[in-house]
């Protein structure tokens, strides 16, 4: 059994989308100062390194992130990769076999560099996640910044998503990920009335 760490880490360097809150951390108390213990606080935007977007982010109407169904962020997943691409279209995931696929993951290859905002990563058509949704997906995660291009406003991947129930992983890290079936551990906390939440997720071997 391997287990693989799919998490992008969280510091001051991890790029984040252009006008969200960076992430920071600052010390608060310190042990070598004399204080009881080592506390911190920090700050950063919910979508910061690798997140599950709530259907709140895009859509009004939408689960917050405390209201989504915990148990569809655990269990059987599929790794695939498909890279090279601008964007996935419904061609591409055509020729997947998805017999029995629950949680999709996408390998891009667009994203290498987590220092390094890359605003030319691979994005999803509205068509792609409708057909994947038809054919039982019900979590999609990406290794890139985002299921949507970064110049769009109207968000036809996400409000597929939306529309079809199907729940979100972006920023990813499946770099070092064979494609094939794994059990993926990917919950985000139960922040109320929030948009996204950061992720702690890992992938582990089923031989």
């Amino acid at each position: 059994m391997k287990w693989y760490d799919i998490s992008r880490p969280l510091h001051a360097a991890t790029a984040s989308w252009p006008g969200d809150e960076p992430f920071r951390l600052e010390r608060t108390m310190a042990l070598a100062v004399g204080e009881s213990v080592n506390l911190s606080k920090i700050s950063l935007s919910p979508h910061n390194g690798t997140h599950a977007d709530a259907p709140y982010h895009f859509d009004d109407a939408g689960a917050r992130m405390d209201e989504v169904p915990v148990e569809r962020y655990i269990g059987p997943a599929r790794v695939v990769a498909l890279e090279g691409r601008e964007l996935i279209t419904l061609a591409d995931v055509q020729r997947l076999d998805l017999a029995g696929v629950e949680r999709l993951l996408v390998r891009t290859g667009s994203y290498p560099d987590y220092t390094r905002f890359n605003p030319n990563f691979t994005a999803f058509a509205a068509e792609a996640i409708a057909y994947l949704a038809e054919m039982g997906v019900r979590l999609i995660g990406t290794d890139a910044h985002s299921m949507d291009p970064m110049t769009s406003h109207d968000l036809p991947a996400h409000k597929a998503c939306g529309r079809t129930g199907m729940l979100i992983l972006e920023n990813l890290d499946l770099a070092a990920v064979p494609p094939g079936d794994y059990e993926l551990i990917a919950l985000p906390l139960r922040l109320v009335g929030a948009d996204g939440s950061p992720i702690r997720a890992v992938l582990r071997s089923l031989t």
